[in-house]
């Protein structure tokens, strides 16, 4: 994995981290009951965005290390892939 790979590795695992952390502690108008006049009750009200940012780094690094590591340690090399079908066959 070259300097590229990686920072798209990362990138992709960071976008998809942020999308399964969103959700997480939503709280929506109605649950806090202030619910602002032409939105939806279902709306989020104050989503903590620092946090989730942060959550969805730290959780990202991990995971970008553990497949850094499984890849750049040659536990998994480009013949093993390509010999995936040999298992199913």
């Amino acid at each position: 994995m070259n300097l590229t790979g990686g920072i798209v590795l990362f990138a992709v695992l960071w976008f998809l981290t942020l999308f399964v952390v969103m959700p997480i502690g939503h709280r929506s108008q109605a649950d806090d009951g202030n619910i602002v006049p032409g939105t939806h009750a279902g709306a989020p009200s104050g989503t903590p965005w620092r946090r989730k940012l942060i959550q969805t780094t730290l959780i990202s690094g991990a995971i970008w290390a553990v497949i850094a590591t499984i890849i750049l340690g040659g536990f998994i090399s480009r013949a093993d892939i390509s010999n995936l079908d040999a298992l199913i066959r």
